[in-house]
């Protein structure tokens, strides 16, 4: 992680997150899974809900992953 380091606040592509091997130069991850694992991750509530800022565009909110990556982060349940 100290080659990638976490933005204060912000947001956070997955690509920031998981890494991007094939970028020039690479993205270290932030946290080592598959794009297939982080996806599963998120339905088992394992790791924070994504943010839809455009129709196209994902991100996570960079204290919620930081949370994740100290080991604070929890999930936070709808009260349906």
């Amino acid at each position: 992680m100290a080659n990638n380091p976490l933005p204060e606040t912000g947001f956070l592509r997955l690509k920031q997150i998981i890494g991007d091997p094939k970028a020039d130069p690479p993205v270290p991850p932030i946290i080592p899974v598959s794009r297939s694992a982080w996806w599963q991750g998120i339905k088992a509530q394992r790791y924070p809900a994504p943010v839809r800022i455009g129709t196209r565009v994902t991100v996570w909110r960079a204290d919620e992953i930081r949370a994740l990556v100290n080991g604070t982060w929890k999930p936070e349940f709808a009260d349906d």
